[in-house]
């Protein structure tokens, strides 16, 4: 019996549609299965589960697929299952997703693992739509390598599979995987989808490739993606991430209208790393001229401007007004950002009250900021107390050795410098390797620290002393605190020379990476070291051009002798 048409029941109140469900005496279990979907929907959810209680015995795996999805991203979707398999009835590929989806929400990895070997042996693990879930729940938990196995055990991916695995990879920093994933997927012939684009376009955020981000740019115009607000955000992302913030801005304002807060916040963001607090300031007003409330990521875009600026004592206004003018909870990176300019004007005492008085347990991020301050500071006694502070939560780290140990090698305190050397044995913690990479003509070519490794090595290192020599005549003098060895000035000279960015400057400048008049691109996965900085003002000047280096924490632009930083990273 038809009791209401489709056109009817659109809009109406669920309870409403239950009244008539009752005088027509449906006995059509059909029916009662949309009802419980559509009263979980309207958050009513006890009239879903009064609804199911009632249902005829035993329940079929519709009703419980019902219930179970209707109560997504609860742990009572997960009780549900449990139930179900008393009756027992065993799930579906619909079922597994939904309980794949709650796992990730409530972080219930163990029940996720004994979810995945219950559809591994129901042969269900393979199904395409199980194993898009699957591959969004590992992505989540951190798990990427969990990820591709599951992707490719898959029989028959669909673009829904390759979407989700380019996701995973780019949200767990798998960037040039991410990548080479896209573009399996189009050389299979699977159509991109606005998740794998947006995807895409983080990971090459992330590799600050403005190359990929062009060519992603072209497929999302090709693909008529171009009006979509998720990929508009990935786009201002991506460039805002390669350091074009020209180009981040362009797009942003070409579909301004549909912009929503995501994307403002990714250009705040891009500005941000370019310590450009005037821009992000002014976007910050125009946002609120359209109506749109900032929230916590818009905060911390100001924060990290005006720290990257040396603004610090701007900081601590901004942060007032987040919580006073905004009503905005402070996470623990407004926190970080706080403590680390506190701690960079010199009031380490109070750096450390904010610390021990913040409404959680501080992280080792919170310490790294205020070993970073020591750093900067040349506070070599604060600087070897904050390593211990870092080094008792995360033992491993290697950032914490590395900082102390420049601090306490620009002091001459050697003897601390091999009892760090000792802790780092004794603790088996892995440095580091310092990577630098430039592409040239969408291929990147990556740089270590006296690599030879390249196929054009000799003609690299011949065009860098060549460079090196040129600067030196203009003034350069080596900051030799960088290195940590207490050696002969002229081994201590020569071990900076050939670090990883120095390398990869060299090779962009030899195959001629960027047309006349157009910057160096350098990238680099830790902080630039002083020396490579000091270089790099003088080689602007020899080479006539602009250098931009994106490190780990910033931009930096380097034209006509002066980088935009201001020497306070």
């Amino acid at each position: 019996m038809v009791w209401c048409d489709e056109k009817e029941k659109e809009g109406m109140d669920p309870r409403a549609m239950h009244a008539r469900a009752i005088r027509s005496e449906s006995k059509d279990r059909a029916v009662w299965n949309k009802l419980i979907t559509n009263y979980s929907k309207s958050n009513l959810s006890s009239y879903a589960r009064s609804l199911f209680h009632h249902l005829p015995r035993p329940p079929n795996v519709v009703s419980w697929s019902a219930l179970i999805s209707g109560h997504s991203n609860t742990l009572f979707s997960l009780r549900h299952f449990l139930a179900m398999l008393r009756y027992p009835t065993l799930p579906n590929h619909r079922i597994l997703a939904s309980l794949f989806e709650s796992c990730a929400t409530v972080s219930a990895l163990s029940f996720a693992l004994s979810l995945h070997s219950l559809a591994f042996k129901l042969a269900l693990a393979r199904n395409p739509f199980t194993a898009s879930s699957l591959l969004s729940l590992y992505s989540k938990f951190r798990m990427p390598f969990s990820a591709r196995k599951v992707f490719d055990d898959i029989p028959h991916p669909d673009n829904v599979c390759f979407s989700a695995l380019v996701i995973a990879l780019a949200q767990n920093s798998r960037s040039l995987d991410a990548l080479s994933v896209f573009s399996d997927m189009a050389r299979r012939g699977f159509a991109s989808t606005i998740h794998s684009v947006s995807g895409g376009l983080r990971a090459a955020g992330q590799l600050a490739s403005l190359e990929q981000c062009k060519m992603m740019h072209a497929h999302v115009i090709v693909a008529g993606f171009d009006t979509s607000v998720v990929v508009g955000s990935a786009l201002v992302n991506g460039y805002g991430k390669a350091g074009v913030v020209s180009d981040a801005r362009r797009v942003f304002e070409d579909s301004l209208s549909d912009m929503n807060i995501v994307a403002w916040n990714a250009l705040m963001a891009a500005y941000a790393q370019q310590g450009d607090y005037k821009s992000a300031f002014e976007l910050f007003e125009s946002m609120e001229g359209c109506r749109l409330v900032p929230d916590g990521y818009s905060f911390l875009a100001i924060l990290t401007a005006l720290c990257n600026a040396g603004m610090f004592r701007q900081i601590d206004q901004w942060f007032t007004r987040m919580i006073v003018n905004y009503g905005l909870e402070p996470s623990l990176e407004h926190c970080t950002c706080l403590v680390g300019a506190i701690a960079r004007t010199g009031e380490f005492d109070r750096a450390e009250r904010v610390v021990l008085n913040m409404p959680f347990e501080p992280d080792a991020a919170v310490w790294r900021a205020l070993l970073s301050a020591c750093s900067y500071l040349g506070e070599a006694d604060r600087a070897w107390y904050m390593a211990k502070r870092v080094l008792e939560l995360e033992p491993h780290d290697p950032f914490a050795y590395i900082v102390a140990s420049n601090v306490l090698s620009s002091v001459g305190r050697w003897d601390d410098v091999a009892e760090l050397r000792k802790m780092i044995k004794d603790r088996r913690a892995k440095k580091v390797i310092g990577r630098s990479w430039i592409e040239v003509q969408g291929e990147v070519h990556v740089f270590v620290a006296a690599d030879w490794k390249h196929k054009r090595s000799k003609e690299i290192y011949q065009k860098l002393q060549e460079l090196m020599g040129d600067i030196e005549k203009l003034g350069y003098v080596p900051v030799l605190d960088e290195v940590l060895h207490n050696v002969e000035e002229e081994k201590r000279k020569e071990a900076l020379w050939y670090h990883s960015e120095k390398l990869a400057v060299a090779f962009g400048v030899l195959c001629g990476s960027a047309l006349p008049g157009k910057p160096l691109r350098i990238v680099k996965n830790l902080r630039i070291c002083k020396d490579c900085h000091e270089a790099f003002k003088y080689m602007t000047r020899v080479l006539e051009r602009e250098i931009i280096v994106r490190d780990v924490n910033r931009y930096h632009r380097f034209v006509n002798g002066n980088c935009t930083c201001r020497d306070t990273w």
